[in-house]
């Protein structure tokens, strides 16, 4: 695969058009918002794009591709209207990768009359270019082959894909991010902590180990000697009434304001681009540092 079509150039599309440019691939790029291109050459100011041409239509990105990352909004409708399109112009053995937070492969498929089949998600997170992880999703009539080749190229790109074995709304990473944010907000509407103590919780607590290995095998290394099993004998049945006290929110007008009143107090002073600058400095390092340690799996 030499040309990606990256459809879509919002923050996450020209992510994906920055990792795809500077892994020497030819990337034709294609938004139909006015002014998407001159955002997207900003976006990319650092990154070589004598390999990257614009153009005004899908379907001509997808015709001269051989892998196509879509980045469209997350509606069904608009899905569909687009995928008929990449379906109609895109060679039949082009895979069809839907960057999809939450929506299902079998859903977004239904635009695609002619080769549902290859239609995959190849969910990232942001901002791809750094962040390694890549959920290939399949849906209902995705062959096996397609996800074969999906993982085999977001590898060759740098990424770390997992594979579902089945679609469930939200993949996994959005799943368990959406269980947080569940307790994370009730414990702000039931004023247990503000908005910065509960960023500072996660960033200087369970954040920092859950960065450099998953939640179970932190767990199985906080066991001791006894792992995953004595932590589950000794401390499976407190947590299990903790989760019955979880909150169960709803995220009203009112606790809305109230969490973006905490954010805005939290950041108070604080650029945003300076912000992300020094999040994506502290992310190259840890990778970097992640990349040398052989015993991380």
């Amino acid at each position: 695969m030499s040309t990606v079509a990256v459809v879509g150039t919002g923050v996450i599309g020209a992510s994906w058009a920055g990792l795809f440019l500077a892994h020497g691939l030819d990337v034709v790029a294609t938004d139909p918002a006015p002014g998407a291109e001159e955002r997207l050459r900003t976006a990319l100011e650092g990154t070589p794009t004598d390999r990257l041409r614009f153009v005004a239509d899908a379907g001509e990105a997808a015709a001269a591709a051989d892998f196509v990352q879509e980045n469209g909004p997350e509606r069904e409708d608009v899905k569909h209207a687009l995928f008929a399109v990449l379906d109609e112009a895109a060679r039949p053995d082009v895979i069809l990768a839907s960057s999809s937070s939450g929506l299902l492969p079998s859903v977004i498929a239904r635009g695609c009359p002619h080769h549902p089949e290859r239609v995959v998600i190849g969910h990232p997170f942001n901002p791809p270019h750094l962040i390694p992880l890549v959920e290939v999703v399949p849906g209902r009539d995705t062959a096996p082959e397609v996800v074969d080749r999906a993982v085999a190229f977001y590898t060759s790109v740098g990424k770390r894909p997992i594979r579902l074995s089945r679609e469930v709304p939200g993949h996994i990473a959005n799943r368990l991010q959406a269980a947080l944010w569940q307790e994370a907000y009730s414990l702000v509407e039931r004023g247990v902590a503000t908005v910065a103590d509960i960023d500072t919780a996660i960033a200087y607590g369970p954040g920092l180990r859950w960065a450099v290995l998953g939640p179970f095998l932190n767990q199985h290394l906080s066991g001791g000697a006894g792992g995953l099993a004595h932590v589950l004998a000794h401390l499976g049945p407190p947590t299990e009434e903790w989760w019955r006290d979880l909150g169960r929110v709803h995220l009203t007008p009112e606790l809305a304001e109230t969490l973006v009143a905490g954010v805005d107090a939290e950041r108070a002073g604080t650029d945003d681009r300076a912000l992300v600058a020094a999040r994506d400095a502290v992310l190259n390092r840890l990778l970097a540092a992640k990349a040398a340690q052989p015993d991380l799996p």
